[in-house]
């Protein structure tokens, strides 16, 4: 008696810790009912926002790194040869339209967290474009501008309507940015110093994001914008593939 009472004790105090992590991250409270008191481990509704939940986590601690490789291949090479300026503005847009737009709408972190890492290493490189252009002071000017601008959005003072436009117009936004990138890769007959992880990493986490976003918003115009996303990051993906045997005229000077 004493012995099941002991394992009934320890289980409770061993499952407690797991429930509340699980609950808080993974799946509401009837789901973990229906998983580990019910054992209906086959339950869809709850197998879908597990994974919606797993799927925006991954996605959210892929993203402090999915730029991160080209970064330091700007830094390695000392040059943003291949990369277009306006295509960086453009993303950066669209990005901080998507980051400001879920917070207005309160939408959990695990549906749009990424866009917050997405667009410190987006601005990131837009400066290193500017400064391996000999444009520091230019690189240094947009950031403050930017930064300025990005305080003001997610302040009171911005009107809602105003961040749910900037939502909407983020569709052309990603169209037009991509289809720069994508002509002066057409143009160059190389990606230059795009990185292939990076491009790779943003395709498939784009792709993941549709499904997390219908799952966890429920907001058409979310999912709509990473379907546009996806097709256009695509794109840049296969440029990557059909030029990865290409090499830069300033590497065959050298």
């Amino acid at each position: 008696m004493v012995a099941e009472m002991l394992q009934v004790k320890w289980s409770s105090s061993f499952m407690e810790p797991l429930k509340d992590f699980l609950v808080t991250y993974f799946m509401p409270k009837s789901c973990y009912n229906k998983f580990f008191l019910d054992f209906n481990f086959l339950n869809v509704p709850c197998l879908k926002i597990v994974l919606s939940k797993g799927l925006g986590i991954g996605i959210i601690l892929g993203s402090v790194l999915v730029k991160l490789p080209q970064i330091l291949k700007l830094i390695r090479a000392k040059s943003a040869e291949g990369l277009s300026f306006n295509s960086v503005l453009l993303e950066l847009y669209a990005t901080t339209g998507t980051m400001a737009y879920s917070m207005a709408n309160n939408f959990p972190f695990s549906a749009w967290g990424e866009a917050l890492f997405l667009m410190l290493q987006t601005a990131t490189i837009g400066f290193l474009i500017q400064h391996y252009a000999g444009k520091s002071a230019r690189g240094l000017l947009f950031l403050v501008v930017y930064f300025g601008l990005l305080v003001m959005l997610l302040s009171p003072v911005t009107p809602v309507s105003v961040i749910t436009s900037m939502q909407a117009s983020n569709m052309p936004a990603i169209i037009i940015g991509r289809l720069i990138q994508a002509a002066a890769n057409f143009r160059n007959c190389h990606t230059g110093q795009l990185s292939a992880i990076s491009v790779f990493l943003l395709f498939a986490g784009s792709l993941a994001r549709i499904f997390t976003s219908v799952q966890e918003t429920g907001d058409s115009l979310m999912a709509l914008s990473y379907v546009i996303s996806s097709a256009c990051n695509g794109i840049i993906a296969l440029q990557v593939l059909y030029y990865s045997n290409s090499i830069p005229e300033q590497k065959k000077k050298r």
